[in-house]
């Protein structure tokens, strides 16, 4: 069941959920004078990577909408976005799976969930960021009809995951 994340109530669940990925290969960043590629890369040993949920009791987050999935009474997953007018895009902050429940299309059905949101507010595609590292993530974006629209090598600079490359996807709305 999805449903709109009532912040308080759900914040202890919300902040339970594992944030993390396992990977056993990454996206190597290849640059030419005016190309970008990616190319997976066997790791010698799995990397595990979690992202911060630290912004659930920012005020100033990025984000205005939030749902949760619920599966047996307990929180399976959490998404939270933001609608953009000035270019009709709804942009994903935070989409998170809960270990258990991966696999079994709760990701998908908190992407449905934001696509439906997207729509009714005119939103022609759905966007996300996500690190290179995050192969797991990048299969299962694409798997949901995201495309990698552009690259940033340098986004990270001057925080923790300094070095890794930002990906963009777009999920275009019909």
């Amino acid at each position: 069941m999805i449903r709109p994340a009532g912040l308080a109530a759900d914040r202890s669940a919300i902040l339970a959920l594992d944030t993390g990925f396992e990977t056993r290969s990454v996206f190597e960043l290849r640059q030419g004078a005016r190309d970008l590629a990616l190319v997976e890369r066997p790791l010698d040993a799995p990397l595990r990577k979690s992202f911060p949920l630290d912004d659930l009791d920012d005020p100033e987050r990025p984000w205005t909408d939030a749902w949760v999935a619920e599966e047996g009474g307990r929180v399976a997953g959490f998404v939270a976005c933001a609608f953009r007018a000035w270019n009709r895009r709804m942009v994903i902050w935070h989409l998170y799976v809960d270990g258990p429940f991966r696999g079994r299309g709760v990701g998908r059905a908190l992407v449905e969930a934001v696509a439906n949101a997207a729509r009714a507010r005119g939103a022609l595609s759905l966007w996300l960021e996500t690190s290179n590292l995050n192969v797991p993530g990048v299969h299962a974006y694409e798997a949901m009809g995201f495309a990698l629209t552009g690259i940033d090598a340098r986004l990270y600079q001057g925080t923790p995951a300094e070095g890794e490359a930002a990906l963009f996807f777009e999920r275009q709305l019909s």
